[in-house]
């Protein structure tokens, strides 16, 4: 397959502005090509994979990417997919912000020399240019009837929020960061979320009224859940690449979960396993979905193209908690997350002390039995565990030394039923 037949057949295409020229333009040479990424946050999330990763599939077939950090776009807004004005944020939050995911950038792509992708910030073009040249540079360029008719304009004016002069500006800006590109680094593409259509259009149109040169734009369906609400959000918020603000195993649980009519098309948008590999994942998982194969080749692939692979280990540990897995030098915190949603228990730490307390009578404070007769029962079936592995014998007790970490009790009866006593005092 040509690069632009892998990203139809991964879902990749959704917009371009001749898709035919930009063919025969990828297939002459190297093109240069650029994503932007306004930092509205500190960290980026499980939603801009798709532009870090096709800026990254580009590469890997040979041509130059451009990651675009809005350092000055980011003061302004963009109003594309959003309903009301978005909060004007410091120069210090978006400084703060710019170099978090200028960091998170240089994962995923190759800034080396022999790599040649370019890491860079319009503030520091955006940021030297005067009003008036602006204005007469770019401004003039622009008919309002074409500035009005752009989709993220033409809703925002007919909602009750409306729109500021501000953000409605917003298009002239990222269309000059095209024409500076183009201009500075012979950039030829620029790609983004189907969102951005209309700022990507806005750019190609100032590039080939200033300059007389054709470019291209490219975007990509954004990413939805089955019910076709966005992507990337939990109860808890977004799902963020910084492992500070989404923990690793719970980047790994996320696309665990993921519903099994979206497993496949994730493969092909979120990871580089190649076609055969994700067609046979496919099968596996029409033929036996109960085993979740591709959810589980998903939740590895991504957990260890942005964590890394000890990341993915402790993820994977983690997981097993609850299904009688290994605790041995399993960190704290991601055991501590692992439990996190089964019943909890608060144990006065005195009692554990000396001879312990009987396990039948922990057994019942957990909540697993509602007797110690049936406690004792359930240990002389075989189906009670402590700490994940069986208990032998109702006449053990349990002192201290058996705390995890110096504080948890892991119950399990069967394979489905847990509780963690947690030592207090």
């Amino acid at each position: 397959m040509t690069l632009l037949e892998e990203l139809a057949w991964r879902g990749l295409i959704q917009d371009t502005t001749d898709r035919e020229a930009l063919g025969r333009r990828l297939a002459e040479g190297a093109v240069t090509l650029y994503c932007g990424f306004d930092p509205t946050a500190d960290s980026l999330h499980v939603g801009h994979l798709l532009g870090v990763l096709t800026l990254a599939r580009f590469q890997r077939a040979g041509h130059r990417p451009i990651a675009l950090a809005g350092g000055a776009t980011g003061m302004i807004g963009d109003p594309s997919g959003k309903s009301a004005e978005r909060r004007l944020l410091s120069r210090e939050e978006l400084a703060r912000n710019t170099a978090g995911i200028k960091a998170q950038l240089v994962r995923f792509l190759d800034f080396s020399p022999q790599g040649g992708a370019l890491l860079l910030d319009n503030a520091d073009w955006l940021g030297a240019m005067g009003l008036i040249e602006f204005l007469r540079e770019v401004g003039k360029h622009f008919p309002l009837s074409a500035m009005l008719a752009k989709d993220a304009v033409r809703q925002r004016l007919g909602s009750e929020a409306g729109i500021s002069f501000t953000e409605f500006s917003y298009q002239l800006l990222q269309a000059y960061d095209f024409l500076h590109l183009r201009r500075r680094h012979g950039c030829e593409l620029q790609i983004g979320g189907s969102d951005q259509w209309g700022n990507i259009t806005a750019g190609c149109e100032l590039i080939r009224r200033t300059l007389g040169v054709p470019v291209h734009g490219l975007t990509f369906p954004l990413l939805t859940r089955a019910d076709g609400s966005k992507f990337g959000k939990t109860e808890q918020g977004a799902v963020w690449l910084d492992a500070a603000r989404t923990s690793p195993y719970r980047f790994h649980q996320f696309f665990l979960n993921v519903e099994d009519e979206k497993a496949g098309e994730l493969l092909r948008r979120l990871t580089f396993l190649s076609r055969p590999e994700i067609e046979a994942l496919e099968a596996e998982q029409a033929a036996r979905p109960e085993g979740r194969p591709a959810q589980r080749a998903l939740a590895r692939e991504l957990t260890r193209l942005v964590h890394g692979e000890s990341a993915l280990a402790a993820a994977e540990q983690a997981a097993q908690v609850l299904f009688g897995g290994a605790l041995e030098g399993l960190p704290e915190a991601v055991f501590a997350e692992a439990i996190a949603e089964i019943p909890h228990h608060r144990l006065p730490r005195e009692r554990l002390a000396g001879e312990g307390v009987p396990i039948t009578e922990l057994i019942v404070l957990s909540g697993l039995a509602p007797s110690k007769g049936q406690a004792r029962r359930d240990i002389e079936g075989g189906g009670i565990s402590l700490n994940n592995r069986r208990v032998g014998g109702a006449e053990l007790r349990v002192t201290t030394e058996a705390l995890l970490y110096g504080r948890y009790l892991l119950l399990r009866k069967g394979r489905r039923q847990h509780a963690a006593l947690v030592a207090e005092g």
